[in-house]
């Protein structure tokens, strides 16, 4: 029987200084980030345990030592950067999409947040 499994890390919050203006890099501000990942069809979880799927835990560590260790001009960036850090350290994972939140955006709008997205596949 074929199934088509998924992974979300959900709402993951940061404080980071990223952004083109250089308020945004001296001042930082928090970030929201969602991961959604798809893993390979073949895997099965009789065994319970990590080792036949991915951890999620390694992947937020990923997604934490990428988006609080760099500094990036471009939320597009950051997105893509990650999503291809995910598919080169988990062979598990089939697609990766990365969607990185910007709740403090240098518009004069009200909204909730601007977003980037970025899909990455095998």
């Amino acid at each position: 029987m074929k199934q088509t499994t998924t992974i979300e890390l959900k709402e993951l919050a940061f404080f980071a200084r990223h952004g083109a203006l250089p308020e945004e890099a001296k001042l930082g501000q928090r970030f929201k980030l969602d991961v959604v990942l798809r893993l390979r069809d073949d895997l099965e979880f009789e065994d319970d345990s990590t080792e036949g799927t991915v951890n999620y835990a390694e992947v937020y560590e990923v997604v934490q030592e990428i988006f609080t260790g760099f500094r990036f001009n471009l939320i597009e960036r950051a997105a893509e950067v990650i999503a291809t850090e995910v598919l080169d350290r988990f062979d598990k994972v089939v697609e990766v999409t990365v969607k990185v939140k910007k709740p403090a955006v240098p518009v004069d709008c009200i909204c909730e947040y601007f977003s980037a997205e970025v899909t990455r596949c095998r």
